[in-house]
Formats: structure tokens, C-alpha cells, sequence
């Protein structure tokens, strides 16, 4: 699951189309876990990793059509394709390819009930992000802070020492 936050939240910088609301970004992590659990509660699948990664990059792809992505050898096509390319070629390595595409499935509901139907067909929204969440994940400006991003303010804290001990200074940042 960690690698599938990851990967995910990595690959959204493109559109940023769930850049500074984070409720709505668990929510469609949420959805699409319950989705990926009832296929494998029916499917028996042991394993839930493959759809839940393939659901999410299926979004990503549908957000994101005619950006270009690489695949092996260099190969480039258009982000709309990838889902399926990655489908054909696990059911050529391996012979299955069952996995990526309940993945692809999961992630064209979310698109379809999130977007198409209430934007290109006219329905209401059927998904939409409980208040709940929105509580817990309120909006941020200015998109994610993940480990290793500088703050632009520091704290200016009276230089003393609390341990009693020896003031040693403020010391040099490596690398400088």
C-alpha cells in the first residue's frame, strides 16, 4: 500500500488535479481499495497490490491523455494507452494479466462515476468527498510537503543551551 501512496502521489504532478486537497485524494484511494477488496473477496485473489496500482494509474491516465510516457526499449506513446500496454505486456511475460485488469476496471469506475457521467453526460455526482474526510484532510494551498522540502521561514530561537553543558556555536551545514 505504501508503494502504491507513493507512486501515486508522484505521479499526480502533472495536472494537479488533487494538488492541496488531500480529502479528496483519500477519497479516491478509498474507493478504489473497497473496490479492489470486493473483487478479491469474489475473485479470491490473495494479492490486492496490481489493481489497487493499475486503478490509480488509470486515473492518472485518463486526467492526463495526451502526455507522453516511456516504456521500455524507449518506447513513447500517449499516457492513455499505458494502462493497457502494461495489461498486454504481463499477459505476455507472464500469462495473466487478470490482476491489471480488474485494476483497470476499478479505475475506469472512478472516472467514469467521478467525471464523464456528471460532466459529459449530464447525471449528478455520484462521488463526492464525505464532509468527514474534508475534516480530517482540510485544503491546502500550495500542494504537497513531503520529507525533504525546505520551509521558506525558520525560527529565530534565542541561542542558549538547555543542557547545561558547553555552547558548541551553530555549527556549518554539510555540503556548503
Amino acid at each position: 500500500m505504501y508503494c502504491c501512496l507513493y507512486i501515486s502521489r508522484k505521479i499526480w504532478t502533472k495536472r494537479g488535479e488533487y494538488d492541496g486537497r488531500p480529502a479528496d485524494y483519500c477519497f479516491l484511494l478509498l474507493f478504489n481499495w473497497i473496490c479492489c477488496v470486493i473483487i478479491g473477496i469474489i475473485g479470491e485473489f490473495p494479492y490486492l497490490m496490481d489493481p489497487m496500482v493499475l486503478s490509480i494509474l488509470y486515473v492518472w491516465c485518463q486526467l492526463n491523455k495526451d502526455a507522453i510516457v516511456n516504456f521500455w526499449f524507449g518506447t513513447q506513446f500517449k499516457a492513455m494507452y499505458l494502462p493497457w500496454v502494461l495489461f498486454a505486456f504481463n499477459l505476455i511475460i507472464s500469462g495473466g494479466g487478470m490482476m491489471e485488469l480488474f485494476g483497470i476496471l476499478v479505475g475506469h469506475l472512478y472516472v467514469f462515476l467521478k467525471f464523464k457521467y456528471p460532466q459529459e453526460l449530464g447525471g449528478p455526482e455520484l462521488l463526492n468527498t464525505p464532509k468527514f474526510l474534508e475534516s480530517y484532510f482540510p485544503p491546502q494551498r500550495g500542494g504537497w510537503r513531503w520529507i525533504g522540502a525546505t520551509s521558506t521561514q525558520r525560527p529565530q530561537a534565542p541561542v542558549r543551551n538547555t543542557f547545561g553543558g558547553h555552547n558548541w556555536g551553530q555549527g556549518h551545514v554539510l555540503g556548503q
